[in-house]
């Protein structure tokens, strides 16, 4: 397949282009490169050094003969050059990661919150919009966040996507009708997921558009099998308080002997997803597109739940690591429970990698080599909800209150 993976730059993005490039298929990565001038903004680095995208696509040439085609688009601002490009190559699939993907950043400040309305949402209509204007029929594959259900406690387990309610009519009979789970965003970021479900499900019913959401759990690790063929091949990785994501910033912290920092009693419980199953269910997810009818395709892409402080827990056991217990700058629920149905990827072969010591000790190998890199400064993390918590989070950002564990 010709396919075209909408920022293919990033985090899951670039793995997922190498995965399916190794696999036989022509990839375009289309990219506006706007989260390397995020990296610039905030003044961190990833952990791993990476070279520019058009080195990293001539590496992957010379080590394997295949080429990934890049092009410098901006999907939120450039609609004529979208539409264009579309027009030009019509892919036979789209994977969008062209979002900015980060609850903390989305939450940093007023211009933050408009930036990510603007170019999340704008990206995801702009696509849907030229597909619909060029009569592509290309499968649509998105990916979408396991946040868009919130994270309260129901008493049951969360669907893929869809829950069958009963309506009473006016002459007292019920009637069954399927609904979107009703969303409950935690912040802009997953505001913006939610409003993309609505965009989603619109196109779908009225001009037939092929999708697929996947709604994925946090992604932790930093290998697939593509990218430790080669030391200029190898993911970003990121440990700052912005944009690191749960497990992987507790091992950078154990590599570099920074207290574990969890927020608030650590009860809050999350979804997880190994970065080497994330690109295999996207596969997965590609070779198993819906058939049309109007209904959009909803995964869930999760392997397995841990609450956040078993994590610090296991990951200080493992390494001798303190606990720091902050002050929570998410206006959340203190304890929820999560249970969640998985049973589509499963099904269809999904054989998950589960959270092992030996993985996570990789991960800490990779940490430990690079932490030269590592600015301590920029570790805690201290984009606030609201108000009143950003007092207390800037009261205690580096976390004064240590707890050792055994």
């Amino acid at each position: 397949m010709k396919i075209a993976v909408l920022g293919g730059d990033g985090f899951v993005g670039w793995p997922t282009s190498l995965h399916l490039s190794d696999a036989g298929h022509e990839i375009h990565i289309l990219d506006n490169l706007s989260r390397r001038w995020i990296d610039t903004e905030l003044g961190v680095q990833s952990l791993t050094p990476m070279d520019s995208i058009q080195e990293r696509t001539r590496v992957w040439h010379a080590e394997t003969g295949r080429r990934i085609h890049f092009h410098l688009i901006d999907l939120a601002k450039d609609y004529e050059l979208l539409k264009g490009w579309l027009a030009r190559h019509r892919p036979d699939a789209i994977i969008h990661f062209a979002e900015q993907r980060a609850a903390p950043y989305s939450m940093k400040s007023d211009r933050h919150k408009n930036y990510t309305v603007n170019n999340n949402v704008n990206a995801t209509h702009n696509l849907l919009n030229a597909m619909v204007e060029l009569d592509l029929d290309a499968h649509l594959v998105h990916l979408g966040t396991m946040g868009v259900y919130g994270y309260s406690t129901v008493g049951a387990a969360i669907p893929e996507g869809y829950l069958p309610v009963g309506i009473e009519t006016m002459d007292g009979r019920t009637v069954s009708q399927e609904i979107l789970y009703p969303s409950n965003p935690g912040s802009i970021y997953h505001m913006t997921k939610c409003l993309d479900q609505q965009l989603f499900a619109f196109y779908a019913k009225n001009d037939g558009l092929r999708i697929t959401d996947l709604h994925q759990g946090i992604v932790w690790g930093t290998h697939t099998e593509q990218t430790r063929r080669h030391a200029q091949l190898v993911n970003r990785f990121d440990y700052d308080g912005d944009y690191g994501t749960v497990l992987n910033r507790f091992l950078i912290q154990a590599a570099i002997g920074y207290p574990l920092t969890v927020h608030g009693t650590g009860g809050q419980t999350r979804a997880f997803i190994h970065i080497q199953d994330s690109v295999r269910c996207i596969e997965i997810a590609l070779k198993n597109p819906p058939q049309g009818g109007g209904r959009v395709e909803i995964f869930n892409q999760m392997t397995e739940t841990h609450r956040v402080r078993d994590l610090a827990e296991m990951v200080a056991r493992m390494t001798g690591a303190q606990i720091a217990w902050l002050p929570n700058p998410r206006k959340e629920a203190a304890e929820n429970d999560l249970v969640v149905k998985n049973e589509k990827f499963l099904n269809l072969g999904l054989a998950p990698t589960t959270l092992g010591e030996g993985l996570l000790e990789e991960i800490v190998d990779v940490a430990k080599k690079f932490a030269y890199r590592v600015d301590r400064s920029r570790v805690p993390a201290v984009s606030a909800w609201t108000r009143d918590i950003a007092a207390k989070v800037e009261h205690d950002p580096e976390g004064k209150r240590l707890k050792s564990v055994s």
